[in-house]
């Protein structure tokens, strides 16, 4: 192990950023976690975290345990629990709003609601957009023919998205959108912006998206954010990006 990435694993453990006995979501977490992200689409992401649908060390071979663990339990968490300071501080009454329709008028609200309901709906988007990886990992049926239709093929598709988080100046997200006239569409976001905001300049529905901060891939990769992009397709789920795909 280098001695940089020692030291800031040396870091994060003594400053309680992690906790190495927790690297493994207990079974009644990953079982909840699945059935209540199963049917997400991009209008139906709840206020509040949800558990995560796997265990911290169970995309391994692309996204190691810790960073797992780090991302979902500190970073993550700690965009809900603003975002839920947020909704009392401004009064938004979660029973008659989504958190869909309250991105889509975010500059009505304060940077905090911004970037904290962003950051809270990006991550479980991303959660549910992965699965363990699988010997063939491709899309199938009416996206395919998208993808082909609208970049000429799939490769040339990939070969955008990963373009784009390529060159996210910063931190960010990469996305795959589905636009009001049913186009495929590939684009970045700063920060954690996401395409149903109205201050963004990539607007479409959600089809897939790519966490490019630092922390989502770091310790394994350090400053190789191409090589994390480019194993990360190992571990996305098909199957959800393609009922995002129909229901859009």
């Amino acid at each position: 192990m280098k001695k940089s990435v020692k030291n800031r694993r040396e870091f994060l453990k003594t400053t309680g950023m992690i906790s190495v006995s927790a690297f493994v979501l207990p079974s009644w977490a990953c079982a909840a976690g699945k059935t209540a992200m199963s049917g997400f689409t991009a209008e139906e992401i709840p206020f509040e975290q949800q558990p995560l649908p796997y265990a911290y060390n169970a995309l391994e071979s692309v996204i190691d345990t810790m960073t797992m663990e780090i991302h979902y339990s500190k970073h993550a968490a700690a965009y809900a629990k603003n975002l839920a300071d947020a909704l009392k501080a401004e009064s938004v009454d979660k029973s008659s709003e989504k958190l869909s329709s309250l991105l889509g008028k975010i500059s009505k609200y304060s940077a905090k609601m911004r970037n904290n309901g962003g950051g809270h709906y990006n991550h479980e988007f991303f959660w549910k957009s992965m699965k363990s990886p699988v010997e063939s990992n491709s899309p199938q049926s009416a996206i395919m023919k998208a993808f082909i239709k609208d970049f000429g093929s799939f490769d040339a598709f990939k070969n955008q998205f990963a373009e784009a988080g390529k060159n996210r100046f910063g931190s960010g997200w990469a996305w795959l959108v589905k636009t009001a006239d049913k186009k495929l569409v590939v684009g970045s976001t700063p920060n954690q912006d996401n395409p149903l905001m109205d201050v963004s300049e990539l607007k479409g529905t959600p089809l897939l998206g790519l966490d490019v901060w630092e922390h989502a891939y770091y310790l394994k990769y350090q400053n190789r954010r191409p090589d994390y992009i480019n194993a990360w397709w190992n571990v996305v789920d098909w199957k959800v990006v393609q009922k995002r795909f129909d229901a859009a």
